[in-house]
């Protein structure tokens, strides 16, 4: 699915995009939707979030309209490499695996969290307490590989692996936990906080965040002119204030990069 956008914080182009994205007349980058406050539908099925909001504003300063191309988050960096967009941004974390694959604009920090039924009735608080338990987690996510190397830990302490349920969407694993599928939904803390200031008779947050690290937009590894030209004109946006004015208005200020 494809979506175009074309609002803007600024009207004035202000980057000189890389000549084949000139002539398209669009930026079009790869995501998941589903992992609130970042990229989501919103009640009214409008798509919405601080990537969003983000990638269109980057966009505008190049003077070209924002496409959004949807992807499951496990198959975005190879349909980045299939050339189905020219950009990823949809919370992908600067690794170094991924970049030898990719290059990066990193534009905020998140960290990883566990989402449990209110009152936390597992008495989770980090990884070390799933042993055991079951734990929904969207496929190809961070948090699936960290909790395969907590499992090798239970492993060596002859201990009970955690159960891990992996779902083709973050939103599908989200949905596990809330109808009591799974004991705990491993998420980004960006998500994690989101549901809990909006459904926090359902869900809290167990324990505190961890795995801090840079998330970037994803462009092919060589393409030196987009990469150049999503560079510029983010730091652009944070020049004139309305990147922490973005992060603000999703409440996300505690991420922010300098």
């Amino acid at each position: 699915m494809a979506l175009f956008f074309a609002a803007s914080l600024t009207q004035a182009a202000e980057i000189t995009p890389p000549a084949d994205i000139a002539k398209a007349g669009k930026i079009v980058y790869c995501a998941e939707f589903g992992n609130p406050p970042l990229g989501f539908y919103d009640s009214n099925n409008v798509l919405t979030g601080s990537d969003v909001e983000l990638g269109t504003e980057i966009g505008n300063r190049m003077g070209v309209k924002t496409e959004w191309k949807e992807v499951a988050f496990s198959a975005i960096i190879p349909s980045l490499m299939a050339k189905q967009c020219d950009a990823i941004l949809s919370q992908l974390f600067d690794k170094p695996a991924r970049r030898e694959v990719v290059d990066f604009v990193d534009y905020m920090y998140s960290s990883q969290s566990l989402l449990v039924p209110t009152g936390n009735p597992k008495n989770v608080k980090s990884l070390e307490d799933l042993s055991g338990l079951k734990v929904s987690v969207g496929n190809g996510t961070t948090i699936q590989s960290l909790l395969d190397e907590q499992n090798a830990k239970f492993k060596a302490a002859g201990k009970p692996e955690a159960s891990v349920v992996v779902f083709p969407k973050d939103a599908d694993a989200r949905q596990a936990l809330q109808i009591g599928q799974v004991d705990v939904y491993g998420t980004t803390l960006e998500t994690a906080a989101f549901f809990f200031q909006t459904a926090g008779q359902v869900f809290d947050i167990a324990g505190e965040p961890f795995a801090k690290i840079k998330t970037g937009i994803a462009v092919r590894k060589g393409e030196t002119e987009t990469l150049n030209a999503i560079q510029k004109a983010f730091d652009s946006m944070k020049a004139d204030g309305s990147y922490k004015k973005l992060l603000a208005k999703w409440k996300l200020d505690g991420d922010a990069i300098e």
